[in-house]
């Protein structure tokens, strides 16, 4: 169609289809072939399906194509996506498009950029339904539907003051609902106890919040409580999604990447990398000492060197497990600082037991290897001590990260293990001392 300029033809093809699948079908186009058919659709609708593309296909559109058709594609885009969207676009770009914006969106853009990178106001959009307390059903719906097309979601309809003060919420349904009924305004209908984000809150605050009490959007206030924005479900997905992947990569002994694995830098991945690895790897230099240390025993019982591996990975494998599932219910809202108690006592029982089931197979291997049936005692003995230890470490010490204030996903599976590493030969020689002499 490009090639033969068919422009009807192009025309349709922008409106067929969802937006979504118009992206799709453009994925082996050339980026200015893309822009080519964008400028058929309409232009809120050309905003649509380029909101479906990369982001890195996104910026390079904008940032070579011509800055009055970039600027008439970004007064189309939701507020925060566009807010984003500046943000990565190089400083040169975005002095040519900003200028091109009507004075609304520029001054939006502005205050939208001025909020701290994390925060509910980072997050939020302007496009929010406000009607006046006194309207009633009819007139909401014939004032909602002059707004509607500014709007990014109409779930909610929010309920404000001449001041622009939050008074309370009222849903879709209960508009349509009441739409009979001629004398209840909405201050009628309105539900006055409003779940609110602070302008300046954490985005994973605010993610739980609409978590918790299940909501399609979440209106964002000042500290005098003006109405300044909401949060969509489909903008906490994505905090949600993100702060998974940083406590994932946290775990991994890795510090957070800011860009995709396949887009950061090999030297800012090397980096990222290379600060827990070289911590870890200091770790493992006193297990090394450690070893050292009870030189002369391990001389003095050969034998012993032999189950060094697996009293090591028995007691960091557990101590990475209780971590891992201590970690992921702290991040789900599951366990608090004041489950410690409770946490501690149910993985005293689980630690005794699996460390009890495998003191039992150690066992068995060490009858056949250690010299006698006595000195085979030190392989269980050491094994339930291990894992106990590996367990109580896993568990402890995130909780003790978060109520320090830090992230407990900083004391990630390798730094557990290794700090049970070091333990783990203390009590192996040790064990071994006693019932060894």
């Amino acid at each position: 169609m490009l090639q033969l300029g068919q422009e009807t033809d192009l025309r349709e093809f922008c409106v067929t289809l969802n937006p979504g699948r118009t992206a799709e079908f453009m994925e082996g186009l050339e980026d200015a072939e893309v822009w080519a058919v964008l400028q058929h659709a309409e232009p809120y609708r050309r905003a649509e399906i380029f909101g479906y593309f990369e982001e890195d296909r996104k910026l390079n559109m904008l940032t070579r194509e011509p800055a009055d058709q970039a600027a008439e594609l970004i007064e189309e885009i939701p507020p925060d996506d566009r807010v984003d969207l500046i943000h990565a676009l190089p400083t040169a770009t975005v002095e040519k498009i900003l200028p091109l914006l009507p004075v609304i969106d520029r001054r939006d853009i502005e205050r939208l950029r001025s909020y701290v990178e994390g925060t509910a106001g980072s997050l939020m959009t302007t496009d929010v339904a406000k009607l006046a307390e006194r309207f009633t059903a009819r007139e909401a719906l014939e004032e909602l539907s002059r707004q509607a097309s500014d709007l990014e979601t109409i779930y909610y309809l929010y309920v404000v003051d001449d001041n622009n003060l939050l008074r309370g919420i009222v849903s879709a349904r209960q508009l349509v609902s009441a739409i009979s009924n001629t004398t209840k305004t909405l201050g009628d209908l309105m539900e006055t106890d409003v779940v609110v984000a602070l302008v300046g809150e954490d985005q994973e605050s605010v993610a739980n919040k609409v978590e918790r009490f299940n909501l399609l959007a979440i209106p964002v206030v000042d500290s005098g409580r003006q109405l300044l924005g909401i949060i969509t479900h489909d903008d906490v997905i994505d905090v949600v999604r993100e702060e998974l992947t940083e406590d994932a990569q946290r775990i991994a002994a890795v510090a957070p990447l800011e860009d995709d694995f396949l887009r950061i830098g090999l030297i800012k991945l090397s980096y990222k990398r290379g600060i827990w690895l070289t911590i870890l790897f200091f770790a493992a230099l006193l297990t090394a000492f450690a070893l050292r240390a009870y030189e002369d025993e391990l001389n003095s019982f050969a034998w012993l060197v032999w189950f060094i591996p697996l009293i090591i990975s028995a007691g960091g494998n557990s101590g990475s497990q209780s971590a891992t599932l201590v970690i992921t219910a702290m991040t789900g809202g599951e366990v608090k600082n004041s489950d410690l108690p409770r946490v501690l006592s149910r993985e005293f029982v689980v630690s005794l037991l699996l460390g009890s089931f495998l003191s039992l197979i150690g066992f068995l291997v060490a009858l056949a290897i250690a010299p006698t049936a006595w000195a085979a005692l030190v392989i269980p003995c050491t094994l339930l001590s291990v894992i106990f230890c590996g367990c109580m470490c896993g568990v402890t010490l995130p909780i003790l990260f978060k109520r320090m204030g830090l992230d407990p996903a900083l004391m990630s599976n390798p730094f557990v293990a290794g700090i049970v590493d070091i333990l783990g030969i203390v009590i192996y020689i040790n064990v071994a001392r006693v019932l060894l002499g």
